[in-house]
């Protein structure tokens, strides 16, 4: 299992020098924020998880989530009763949610992303995130946007609406957050704190226990750097600083960078673009492949281009859904539905393009199948008629093949099938397997 944490550490509201720099919401109880540096931390930043796409290449090697089995849990308290309010945080909710439910992002469905705008309690927080960690077979996003307190053993606490300084009792411990996380069956996790302290997430730790961690467990650690005490309230901005950032490079993706935004990518972005901006500076630790996540399609990439574009004939570029992602039945009819969207054609002129092999009503009929087509034929047709590059098309195929591998034993199980037919449900057994853990290691 695969762990994944982007962590914002620095308090939004705590007053700086900066002009630039302020705070925003109704003044109440000051937000003392006394960082007391980390045994065996410095200021500097670290050099970038290794993994993942570099810059400027084709992005192959990085995998974007199926929508299907995966999910987001997105928490914010941006109102406080004893302390003060951080109304951007509001906005951070919304735009986040948006962004992870489009083409561009996730393509999650909106019932699998959860939005939990001022929780009245950490009971009704943590329900709603096991019932998360219960469902997504994939990936799984977690973010919180608000205060982060520190209880009186040094530990990170989340701050609820009547949170108070030095009352875990009155917000989410973190290691509540992390137990749930690691008792979830989610193949990867994505952990996102835009709060104050969240460097506290992994402990009091220097910083060889740190990766130590990440070895053992798998992290993918993103974090900004949290012994700043600058706010990160521009006045004038709709969300704070970090995750602003964040939905800036979701949105307007990275200049010269791969295909998709793999979490290595990111972490540079966001460290090259707040450091430019004179803003606390993210820190990054991975290890494996977990970098290879991506959070999305990069809408700045640039593809060298083809032979027959050199000729003039532009070939216009779309971001199709990636097959490689698809883990379930379920994400792979989402994906397919995706297609239709990008290629912006309707059931009957998908019907048309297709000269007419398959009908309106078959197209139809496909995107709402809840089992898998026993053949590929109509499928393939679809995927042509809709634009799809034929070798991406073929890569759609042997998604197909590997989804039924999987399939058949369930299949063939039952008094039925039971009959005379034992050596041809265990070699299909052994084929599913196969066929199973190569698509595993390929992805």
């Amino acid at each position: 299992m695969e762990r994944c944490e982007l962590r914002a550490g620095a308090c939004h509201l705590e007053a700086d020098s900066s002009p630039s720099l302020t705070r925003h919401g109704p003044a109440r109880r000051p937000c003392r924020c006394p960082y007391r540096l980390q045994r065996g931390t410095d200021r500097t930043p670290h050099p970038p998880p290794s993994g993942g796409a570099g810059r400027g290449g084709r992005g192959a090697l990085s995998v974007l989530p199926d929508p299907g089995a995966s999910g987001a849990v997105l928490i914010g308290t941006s109102t406080y009763d004893f302390l003060e309010d951080l109304p951007a945080v509001s906005n951070n909710l919304d735009s986040l949610a948006e962004a992870l439910c489009g083409p561009k992002s996730w393509n999650l469905r909106p019932d699998n992303c959860a939005v939990l705008a001022n929780p009245v309690s950490a009971e009704a927080t943590m329900d709603a995130l096991r019932n998360a960690t219960a469902t997504a077979r994939d990936t799984l996003l977690v973010y919180f946007a608000g205060h982060g307190l520190v209880d009186p053993e040094g530990e990170l606490y989340l701050g609820l609406p009547r949170s108070r300084q030095q009352r875990v009792d009155t917000g989410i411990p973190y290691n509540w957050l992390r137990r749930a996380l690691l008792e979830g069956q989610a193949e990867r996790t994505v952990v996102v704190l835009d709060c104050c302290y969240s460097g506290l997430a992994l402990g009091m730790m220097g910083p060889s226990d740190l990766a130590a961690q990440a070895d053992v467990e798998g992290t993918y650690l993103l974090a900004a750097a949290s012994e700043t005490r600058q706010a990160l309230a521009p006045p004038g901005e709709t969300h704070t600083a970090f995750t602003g950032e964040l939905l800036s490079i979701l949105a307007n993706g990275i200049a010269g960078g791969p295909e998709k935004l793999d979490l290595d990518s990111v972490f540079r972005q966001l460290r090259t673009a707040l450091t430019a901006k004179g803003r606390p500076v993210p820190q990054g630790r991975g290890r494996n492949s977990n970098g290879r996540l991506a959070l999305g399609w990069n809408p700045a990439f640039s593809r060298p281009p083809l032979a027959s574009e050199a000729r003039g004939n532009q070939v216009e570029r779309r971001l199709w859904p990636d097959p490689a992602a698809v883990r379930t039945v379920e994400g792979f009819f989402s994906a397919l539905g995706h297609v239709r969207a990008v290629s912006g054609l309707t059931h009957a002129a998908v019907s048309l393009n297709s000269g007419g092999e398959i009908a309106a009503g078959t197209v139809s009929s496909l995107l709402n199948r809840k089992d898998l087509p026993k053949t590929w034929k109509t499928t393939g047709i679809y995927l042509t008629a809709c634009g799809v590059p034929d070798e991406q098309v073929d890569d759609w195929k042997r998604s197909w093949e590997r989804l039924r591998a999987e399939a058949l034993p369930t299949e063939s199980a039952g008094p039925a099938a039971d009959r005379g037919r034992a050596p041809g449900n265990r070699a299909a057994s052994v084929w599913a397997r196969v066929v199973r853990r190569k698509g595993r290691h390929d992805a």
